[in-house]
């Protein structure tokens, strides 16, 4: 019985030339821009609905929630604006 890796009749598969790594495109680190926007926006949502449910419970405070809701719904539309901006205009990494 012979050693397969000694018989020349049977060669070792070429070997593949290595990937280029692919970095995301944007300014900043869009993997991490993504995951800060994930969070805020996340955030945003915990915080409205907290807010909505002690309202319906209070209603006396009805101008926070509509304060409450308006500021979360800013601060995630501009988080997400940001994400997306900073993928669609941010220089390729690749020098094209």
């Amino acid at each position: 019985m012979t050693n397969p890796s000694s018989d020349p009749a049977i060669a070792p598969p070429p070997a593949l030339p290595p990937r280029p790594v692919r970095r995301g495109r944007g300014y900043l680190n869009p993997r991490l821009v993504r995951g800060f926007a994930f969070w805020v926006i996340t955030a945003c949502i915990v915080l409205s609905v907290s807010v909505s449910i002690m309202a319906i419970w209070n209603p006396d405070q009805s101008e926070a929630l509509w304060k409450t809701l308006a500021t979360s719904l800013v601060i995630a539309s501009g988080c997400g604006i940001f994400a997306a901006l900073n993928a669609t205009l941010g220089a390729p990494s690749d020098g094209a």
